[in-house]
């Protein structure tokens, strides 16, 4: 016969045991809200980088995919940047953050030394100005705000105020001295999916700036970088990578008209790109055999990284509810952020594929 405790210490497993049960089948995307109001939506928008098309490329096929994404009035354009924040962060511990710095954090002592504002100091500069900004600002008042988003560390912000001024009225003054005249030409002619569409298109819509999402705060790589870099590229050299890349290379070298460029972004937002990157990126990379686990540190990293841009998306949308937002960033994370998205009650994800027709 069983005593009582082991009958209570059977019922007390069972119970927890049926509670695991419930957790797990408790689906976030069954639970989404509000009930009543305007729903938060997001349209995640895969792209090429563009920095990497080929000198003969003409920016201006970009016009049919602008038209289309302005055609949808997203409210907030989210960008695959590091915030001026972070970069500051990460300038601070450049133990684990050095490279990461240096590949993905501009100088900004040039707009410091304009402006006498530190990174934090010129991003909170420039959420005063926004929060009693007029309806119809003056050239000056722009003219600020540029230089203000160059020492927070904002480029791309500061480019769309750049291109919301008439051609007259882009020269040096109001804190804009020649030489942070000279960077916002610069980025101005610069080539990729930033400056070339998402400046642009928030340019257009009447838009005051845009939202870094990206993330590199899990950035790491071991001790030995070689090795690593050497792991994860053999074990990138696998059949699906040349597939991949034998499906893009060819349309790439021939997006010389609009209606290409939208077949283009057809195909690199349809579902079955996320299988092939899959096979021939992070899960290749998660059977790499090294005893050190390059492999796994790099999934690691990617999975680490999509969930704080999915963070940092999902936190943009918090002070405005019922906010559209537009994601444009590199290919290979739309599935990721569609999927961590997707999880969350407050998120409706938007296919995009019907706007690129």
């Amino acid at each position: 016969m069983w005593g009582r405790g082991v009958v209570i210490g059977t019922l007390l497993v069972g119970g927890l045991l049926a509670g695991v049960v419930q957790a797990q089948s408790f689906d976030l995307r069954a639970h989404k809200g509000p009930q009543h109001g305007v729903k938060n939506e997001v349209a995640v928008l895969g792209t090429t980088h563009l920095a990497s098309m080929p000198e003969t490329f003409d920016p201006a096929t970009l016009d049919a995919l602008i038209e289309r994404m302005a055609a949808w009035r997203p409210q907030a354009i989210a960008i695959e940047v590091v915030s001026g924040l972070q970069c500051d962060m990460m300038r601070r511990y450049p133990y684990r953050y050095a490279r990461t710095v240096g590949g993905y954090c501009p100088d900004v002592s040039a707009a410091a030394k304009a402006t006498g504002l530190d990174v934090p100091a010129a991003n909170a500069a420039a959420e005063t100005m926004l929060e009693a900004w007029p309806a119809q600002p003056a050239a000056a008042q722009r003219r600020t705000l540029a230089a203000t988003f160059l020492a927070a560390g904002e480029r791309e912000s500061a480019l769309v105020q750049w291109l919301r001024l008439p051609l007259a009225e882009r020269h040096a003054g109001d804190g804009l001295d020649q030489a942070l005249v000279d960077v916002l030409e610069a980025l101005r002619t610069s080539r990729n999916e930033t400056t070339l569409l998402a400046a642009p298109l928030a340019a257009r819509l009447g838009h005051e700036r845009l939202w870094p999402m990206d993330d590199h705060s899990s950035d790491r790589y071991g001790r030995d970088i070689k090795a690593y870099v050497a792991a994860i590229r053999k074990a990138w050299d696998n059949p699906a990578t040349q597939q991949r890349s034998a499906m893009f290379s060819e349309m790439e070298a021939q997006m010389d008209t609009p209606e290409k460029v939208l077949a283009m972004y057809r195909r690199y937002n349809a579902p079955e790109l996320a299988a092939i990157a899959f096979e021939s990126d992070y899960g290749a990379a998660l059977e790499e055999p090294s005893e050190q686990g390059y492999g796994r540190l790099y999934v690691t990293n990617w999975e680490t990284r999509n969930l704080r841009m999915a963070a940092n998306i999902r936190d943009l949308m918090g002070p405005t509810p019922g906010m559209r937002t537009l994601v444009i960033v590199g290919a290979s994370h739309k599935a990721y952020l569609d999927a961590y998205l997707d999880q969350m009650h407050d998120v409706h994800i938007v296919d995009v594929r019907p706007l690129l027709k």
